[in-house]
């Protein structure tokens, strides 16, 4: 019973963060979804993209049942970092529509497995699995990677949130301004203070 219960629960989550990640890329233009917002070239679609590739992995070859499309192997060190961004000739829908039908895969696994079914991850130290373990790791990684996505949104337009219902009000700019020199000053309060602490 138990069990029934912590994987649809793992399930259910996993189910409403896929599609805050693809909400993130509402709304906005070409450039912005693809191009880098960080040092590393994180970005939005890339994140996408990159998510739509391991979860097929996970849910699929970790459990001996493939996603039916051809994926790069995990181990083709050419093909390092190629899942964060997107080319010029891999559109939108193209990335966006593989990640739902990877969802569809995934969820078909899920459904049919039991929480303790045995899988095999080869590039893990530990590669003996139980589905319990995926659900939780893909669950952690997607929650994280829509914190990213969360973030570089409100970078380009300020918006913020999990979904359209749950969006922040979009305030003016005078606003955000005075919230963040209030906690410019507290951080650079903290930091005199530490600095007279650590002083000799």
């Amino acid at each position: 019973m138990i069990d029934d219960f912590a994987k649809e629960y793992l399930h259910s989550d996993l189910r409403e963060i896929r599609k805050a990640m693809l909400w993130k890329l509402d709304g906005l233009c070409e450039y912005d979804i693809r191009r880098p917002l960080t040092s590393t070239g994180t970005n939005l679609l890339g994140l996408v993209k990159h998510l739509s590739l391991w979860e097929a992995r996970y849910f699929g070859e970790v459990f001996g049942r493939p996603f039916p499309e051809l994926l790069p192997r995990w181990d083709d060190t050419a093909e390092r970092g190629a899942d964060l961004w997107a080319t010029e000739h891999e559109t939108r829908e193209e990335i966006t529509d593989r990640y739902r039908r990877v969802w569809e895969h995934s969820d078909a696994t899920i459904t049919a497995l039991t929480i303790d079914s045995p899988g095999h991850v080869p590039w893990w130290p530990r590669p003996n699995v139980k589905l319990f373990n995926i659900l939780v790791h893909v669950l952690t990684e997607t929650s994280r990677h829509a914190g990213h996505a969360d973030i570089l949104r409100e970078q380009l337009d300020g918006s913020t949130g999990t979904t359209a219902e749950y969006a922040t009000d979009q305030r003016d700019a005078a606003l955000w301004d005075a919230h963040g020199a209030t906690i410019e000053r507290a951080a650079k309060a903290a930091a005199e203070k530490d600095q007279h602490l650590t002083s000799p």
